[in-house]
């Protein structure tokens, strides 16, 4: 096949929205305007996906059935690991997610393929694969390149290519990988009871979130009252969630929730940790509020007010005692 693959993600036999975003990444990667684009799928039934897929961008569809129901890190990875033997691309595209760290890694290791996790930037220059991502606490980017590697895995980060707009036509195929072992057996899946509550927060159109800034546990109520005030639910980046003062469920970012829905984002002392901004930076308006003026934050701010959050919140209540 050479070219590039891009591997869907799914979950509980729901299309992640990521692998549409690896359709556009995929569209800057392309060495020359003819070099195809296929998308597999991998999943217990996969055609079901197909459709979903079919946007514009990709050429070929191909449906990979693994023997497992829920996410099984080994069965991916030894059906990737066929489907890549079997089809020669050049380039792999996974998402730079959970699921993914499960089994991305130990894929590129087997098969000896050039690896790169967190990718945001990535094209051809003079026919070299350079890949972009963070490094250093994302204080600088680095670039990376993959000398001797006919293969190369990039896990791309969430939140960075727009979706393709537009469906296509793309052919479809079949791959059927070799039988596997595992070494996991689902049970039963459980939704996380860790401290949730009945708030979506992807589903949530205006966001308060909170961060390290506010300082203790004790200082959460006042915001709270305050996104009640204004109408907001109240989310936060993970050192409040890890801290056990907000419910994971309010977290957003990389390992937490995306603000999908969200129309306006404000963010009270939040520094802007690159994994925050994955799950909110796409917002179309977002406000910083930080005492910092070199909070990363500002960076994705539509908005930026460098002052101190409590100072803030109380002139907010001020104006909106609810």
């Amino acid at each position: 096949m050479s070219g590039i693959l891009v591997i869907a993600e799914q979950r509980r036999g729901e299309l992640r929205p990521v692998t549409l975003e690896l359709v556009s990444a995929a569209q800057t990667a392309r060495r020359a305007p003819g070099e195809r684009v296929a998308v597999a799928v991998l999943a217990e039934e996969p055609e079901r996906f197909i459709k979903a897929v079919s946007v514009a961008g990709v050429d070929e569809v191909i449906a990979v059935p693994v023997a497992s129901k829920e996410f099984d890190p080994d069965a991916l990875e030894a059906a990737a690991l066929a489907l890549i033997a079997a089809r020669s691309p050049s380039l792999v595209l996974v998402p730079h997610s959970i699921d993914a760290f499960g089994w991305a890694a130990a894929l590129a290791v087997k098969g000896n393929y050039g690896f790169a996790t967190d990718v945001f930037q990535l094209g051809y220059e003079d026919d070299t694969l350079r890949a972009t991502r963070g490094g250093y606490g994302q204080k600088v980017n680095v670039e990376v390149d993959f000398p001797g590697k006919e293969v190369v895995v990039l896990a791309v980060r969430a939140n960075v290519f727009k979706p393709p707009q537009g469906q296509s036509q793309p052919a479809v195929s079949r791959f059927e990988p070799p039988p596997a072992p595992s070494r996991l057996r689902g049970r039963e899946f459980v939704e996380s009871s860790d401290g949730a509550d009945d708030v979506d927060m992807s589903g949530a159109e205006f966001i308060l979130a909170i961060g390290r800034g506010i300082g203790e546990q004790a200082n959460v109520q006042q915001f709270q009252e305050l996104a009640g005030a204004l109408g907001a639910a109240l989310g936060c980046s993970r050192p409040v969630a890890d801290a056990g003062w907000l419910p994971k469920s309010r977290q957003i970012g990389q390992s937490g929730k995306t603000a999908s829905a969200c129309k306006l984002y404000v963010a009270m002392g939040i520094s802007g940790a690159i994994q925050h901004l994955a799950g909110m930076k796409h917002v179309s308006t977002i406000i910083a509020v930080n005492a910092d003026p070199a909070a990363s934050i500002f960076s994705v701010a539509t908005y930026g007010v460098v002052a101190d959050i409590f100072e803030m919140a109380e002139a907010l209540r001020e104006n909106f005692p609810g």
